[in-house]
């Protein structure tokens, strides 16, 4: 079981970035996926999430309106497209995967994590 997290980097504020996670082996079909970030210093924090049954999405209240996540099942994906970008955005971004199909609310945790890809908003 494996997600691969890619497409992180450096950007000005108020640019986009897009960070896309592949998952192989079982993990992807009727998981709900989600992302979090880690900023140098802090707590890991949730950032949105996507269930597996309606793709419904949650996201934190600080990415509101600027960040949308998606899934691709045919191509056992998750992505996230974050636009408007601040400096606090800085972090290193994660994938992660709950084995339920629908998790409501802020994640706490997950049952699976991918390692880390790097988002650098330069102000």
């Amino acid at each position: 079981v494996q997600l691969q997290a890619s497409g992180g980097g450096l950007v000005q504020a108020g640019g986009s970035l897009r960070v896309s996670c592949a998952a192989s082996g079982r993990v992807f079909s009727g998981y709900a996926m989600a992302w979090f970030r880690q900023a140098p210093g802090k707590e890991r924090e949730f950032v949105a999430a996507i269930n597996w049954i309606d793709s419904s999405t949650n996201y934190a209240d600080s990415v509101k309106g600027r960040f949308t996540i998606s899934r691709d099942n045919a191509k056992k994906m998750v992505s996230l497209q974050m636009n408007s970008l601040k400096p606090e955005d800085t972090a290193v971004y994660y994938c992660a995967a709950d084995r339920r199909a629908v998790v409501r609310g802020t994640w706490t945790t997950a049952d699976y994590w991918g390692q880390g890809t790097q988002v650098t908003v330069s102000s």
